[in-house]
């Protein structure tokens, strides 16, 4: 067991040290870039919209539920809201989210590939498949999921606004009030460090599992499953870490 893991992490080096290697041609890297930029970026706002709107709500009706004291200052629910949503609800559960959305995409795109023998052709005509293939995806996923991520943490905080406004648990005047104490840039810089790190994470280990796939559409489907496994569980590991080192 231990033997493979090694081997796997072994594998993943190698992998990454071809995937980072100089475009054959420039121009032909852009217009995937450009292609990937698109795919990712437009392609998962509807989704994060909407989760980031109930995930903002949701926060904002526990947050008032608990704090009923007369004792605690009423903008305390938007304060609380905001240092929620900004330093760890958007950034990871986004990001978790992010997995199943581009991930299982960036999987099934590459794997169906190897599986029809194109990444194969490639190789034959002197091309790097792995530079060709996936340093587009991963140079799109650093510059699309920080975006998401703002966007997300926006969308969130226009949900909580919306949630005080009707439901009237306390009032918009003292919500924003709260959303507005005490800001700090460095939760921003640290939510988009995470960010930054879980989208290399995400588009890295997604298109590795891809790549390496032997066989047919059966282990395709083993393969998403194995990414988005492996992709959740070090979001997490390096979101304790991020997070001890930053705070």
């Amino acid at each position: 067991m231990l033997l493979r893991l090694l081997e796997t992490i072994g594998e993943y080096f190698v992998f990454l040290a071809k995937v980072f290697s100089r475009p054959e041609k420039w121009r032909i890297f852009f217009s995937k870039l450009l292609f990937e930029l698109d795919a990712m970026g437009v392609g998962s706002l509807l989704i994060i919209a909407i989760v980031s709107i109930t995930m903002g709500s949701v926060i904002t009706i526990q947050t008032a539920l608990q704090i009923e004291s007369s004792w605690v200052p009423a903008w305390t629910v938007g304060f609380t809201v905001r240092t929620s949503v900004v330093m760890e609800l958007c950034p990871t559960i986004i990001s978790l989210l992010l997995v199943g959305n581009l991930g299982s995409r960036i999987t099934a795109e590459i794997g169906s590939m190897r599986v029809t023998e194109q990444i194969d052709a490639l190789e034959v005509m002197g091309i790097n498949p792995a530079s060709y293939l996936v340093l587009p995806k991963i140079i799109a996923s650093l510059i699309v999921n920080p975006v998401l991520i703002i966007i997300s943490i926006f969308f969130a905080l226009f949900g909580g606004y919306i949630t005080v406004i009707i439901v009237g648990c306390v009032s918009s005047y003292d919500f924003i009030d709260g959303l507005t104490s005490f800001f700090r840039m460095y939760d921003v810089y640290y939510a988009l460090t995470k960010t930054f790190v879980f989208a290399f994470v995400i588009s890295s280990i997604a298109s590795f599992y891809g790549y390496r796939i032997e066989g047919g559409a059966l282990e395709l489907g083993k393969a998403s499953t194995k990414g988005i496994v492996v992709a959740s569980f070090l979001i997490l590991m390096l979101n304790l870490i991020i997070t001890q080192i930053m705070l």
